[in-house]
């Protein structure tokens, strides 16, 4: 893939007229943040419960809740759940902005009276959260903001708002949280009531949410319970999965049931969580004793694929998996003939839904499920090309806009819990901080939205302008995390730096001209010249090798970020095939240098040499962790050895699945000329011993397919382009042909 489809991640600036801007106030005057009003209990608190009972005077035609909290809330009207949406309002920089949602509410409202409940837990906003799991990290108080609004069937309207008449008490949500898990007490029911207590909390921060809700999704049933070694009644759902588990029980008052979760077993079959650090990752139950009983979690969510199960015998059918993740649409899909090839692409979703849930985090399992910048990023382009995440970036982007600093500087993860922890890192971090510019032009390529770039036009600017700050003779050496958890040698920090400090450069060029800015696109590419010159004058010599230790990631980044002549590229793209024929046809690379590996080796000439990367099964490799059984993509290669030893490290981690891009734009041959693909390139490349491969993808303008199958030297093609679009078609052995939208069944002739 070009340098313009690769992955990066990258973040916004919100103008006036964006989508979060308001003509009117959210919420009337006469609705308040209130609180509980009784003393909460210090440590694990139980979630408070807000109660409104009302008056419906006459039939009802419409009626809209509006709604927000400090933590999350859960709604209830006449004992139905509002809305299917779960761990609402979401995540966001809350020192800046929390969302809100409406709800159609019309089918649960009743003429007469009527009950509205309100659960709040404690969630990102309040809960212990973070690495070093702070509590109150944005607030102490579990506050509630809302207003049902009333239309009658006469026209006449009524707005029930929240103030000092509504109820608060603990309710039967004893402890929720979002790594330990929740403990739930069926036989308690709210009756010491206290009224509410209005806050004295900012609403012009509430903003109407444009991301798409997280939602419950796929249902795994168990695929089979059994005793461990160490004696432990577990439920594998074959599938490591994120979100938690229902199930139904019978019991006495009193009996508690305990799941707790893990994403592995060890080498000796035992259940392990070893890895989830402080997590403790388990839902406790209380039965009420009244009959058949159902439960699964409010306020949390889990990584796992097992879980081991204590206070009951497990009945596979009581017991199902459910699967929670942003509600974004599919977009494409991606087969071949290979079955290991075809999981790994399974895998690549499965980690997605895992880590798109609301914020895009690093792992959905351990106590961190950060949204990590650097992660986020690079792994952009197989997102788009697998579902639609365009409203989904545009709301974490919004809030990388409100973390990055007025000097220009970014934090390593959106939002920055270190900074709200009063712990703040270094900002000026190499893949990481360029995040602010990759995600805003890699959005603008995927989706075409001119807006959305204008946006964030100046922390892209502000973002490259403190790199210049911080970088005396065009040299930037700063502290970072580099090419992460990359086997082998280490890439040299400041050889890093000044790779993403020229792409991140070229990128601000690349907006400039989509947006016309001339003062810009000159000032910008003076620098880059600048920033580019003085890497080839201290890292590079003249027969296009590195000075410092060769590594396949320098390589790779040289090329990629197109930092060296033209008269060097072919040089330098044999010193990385070298490399990786040196290290028995393995790859070597992490987090920063994986993404462009495979394209660095295709568009230089040695895609049989990209294939036989892909295709390689022994550690490190892509499918290694398929032959050894992983379901997700791992966070390290070989996060488990080959005689079944566990590294204490995620098993759902997305950032190597970066490899999609390749496998859709190279193998299946689907890619863009202009921005939004309504000029295409459809270039399928056969090698590694496929005998096929199918491919859709879903754009603004319809769907696009290319398949095709090897038949002796012969290539049939299946080809779709949409309407209104065009697409420049390479058939072997034929002149590439510029096509209109249609279905083409094509032929061509390997050499």
């Amino acid at each position: 893939m070009r340098l313009h489809l690769l992955l990066v991640c990258c973040l916004i600036f919100l103008g006036k007229d964006t989508a979060f801007s308001q003509q009117q106030p959210a919420f009337s005057d006469h609705a308040y943040w209130i609180n509980p009003g009784y003393e909460e209990a210090s440590g694990r608190r139980p979630c408070p419960v807000f109660a409104k009972d009302f008056t419906a005077a006459r039939k009802v035609k419409a009626a809209s809740l509006r709604i927000s909290a400090h933590g999350l809330y859960e709604a209830w009207l006449n004992d139905k759940r509002v809305g299917n949406a779960w761990l609402t309002p979401g995540w966001t920089s809350y020192q800046a902005r929390i969302q809100y949602q409406d709800y159609d509410v019309t089918p649960l409202l009743k003429k007469g009276q009527n009950k509205l409940r309100v659960n709040i837990g404690e969630g990102w906003y309040r809960g212990a959260f973070g690495n070093r799991q702070t509590p109150d990290l944005w607030g102490k108080d579990a506050g509630l903001i809302c207003q049902l609004h009333i239309t009658y069937m006469d026209g006449s309207e009524a707005t029930v708002f929240t103030d000092s008449t509504w109820k608060t008490a603990p309710g039967p949500i004893r402890y929720a949280n979002i790594y330990n898990g929740e403990t739930y007490d069926a036989r308690v029911q709210p009756d010491q009531w206290t009224s509410a207590v209005v806050g004295d909390y900012a609403k012009d921060i509430l903003v109407p949410s444009i991301a798409p809700p997280v939602k419950e999704h796929e249902v795994v049933k168990a695929l089979k319970v059994f005793t461990t070694p160490k004696g432990e009644q577990v439920i594998d759902f074959g599938q490591n999965l994120v979100g938690w588990v229902r199930f139904k029980v019978k019991g006495n008052a009193g009996d508690t049931i305990t799941l707790a979760h893990a994403e592995v077993l060890d080498r000796d079959g035992n259940f392990y969580t070893g890895n989830l650090r402080s997590a403790e990752s388990t839902d406790r139950y209380i039965l009420s004793g009244k009959g058949e009983e159902t439960f699964a979690p409010h306020f949390t969510w889990h990584g796992f694929r097992y879980v081991k199960v204590q206070g009951c015998t497990v009945k596979p059918e009581d017991f199902t998996a459910v699967v929670l993740y942003s509600d974004m649409a599919p977009s494409g899909t991606f087969s071949c003939s290979s079955p290991l090839v075809d999981r790994l692409q399974q895998n690549i979703t499965w980690s997605l839904r895992g880590n798109f849930l609301d914020v895009p985090t690093d792992c959905p399992q351990r106590s961190e499920r950060l949204g990590w910048t650097a992660d986020a990023q690079v792994f952009f382009r197989t997102a788009a090309f697998n579902y639609d995440v365009k409203t989904f970036f545009e709301k974490w982007m919004a809030d990388i806009a409100i973390e990055q600093g007025a000097d220009g500087s970014m934090p390593w993860v959106v939002p920055d819990v270190y900074g709200i922890a009063k712990a703040r890192p270094p900002r000026l971090v190499a893949g990481w901080g360029d995040a602010v510019t990759v995600l805003p032009w890699q959005h603008f390529e995927v989706y075409n939205d001119t807006a959305v770039l204008q946006s964030h036009y100046d922390g892209m600017k502000r973002w490259v302008d403190f790199v210049s700050a911080n970088a005396p003779g065009f040299l930037w050496k700063s502290r970072g995390f580099g090419d992460w958890l990359a086997p082998g040698d280490s890439t040299s920090l400041p050889y890093i730096d000044q790779c993403w400090w020229a792409y991140s450069t070229q990128l601000v060029i690349n907006a400039a001209k989509v947006l016309h800015k001339p003062a810009d696109i000159a000032y910008y590419q003076d620098q880059l010249d600048h920033i580019k010159a003085a890497f080839l004058e201290n890292y590079i010599t003249a027969d296009g090798k590195t000075k410092v230790t060769p590594t396949q990631t320098a390589y790779v980044l040289a090329l990629q970020f197109h930092l060296l002549p033209d008269s060097l590229q072919a040089h330098a793209a044999a010193e990385l095939a070298a490399l990786v024929k040196a290290n028995n046809n393995h790859l070597a690379t992490g987090f920063l240098g994986t993404p462009f590996l495979l394209f660095a080796l295709s568009d230089h000439g040695y895609s049989d040499l990209a294939f036989t990367l892909l295709m390689q099964e022994t550690c490190p490799s892509w499918l290694y962790p398929v032959k050894q059984g992983a379901t997700t993509i791992w966070e390290k290669w070989d996060a488990q050895m080959p005689d079944g030893t566990l590294q204490q490290v995620s098993f759902n981690h997305y950032a190597y699945g970066a490899v999609g891009a390749w496998l859709y734009s190279y193998v299946a041959g689907i890619d863009m000329a202009a921005p939004g693909y309504r000029q295409l390139v459809i270039h399928p490349h056969v090698g590694g011993g496929l005998t096929w491969a199918k491919a859709s993808y879903k754009t603004a303008g319809g769907q696009v397919v290319s398949n095709w199958e090897l038949d002796g030297k012969r290539l049939k093609m299946h080809v779709e382009i949409p309407a209104g679009s065009t697409a420049l078609v390479y058939v072997p052995g034929k002149a590439p042909r510029q096509m209109g939208s249609g279905v083409y069944d094509l032929e061509g002739t390997m050499d």
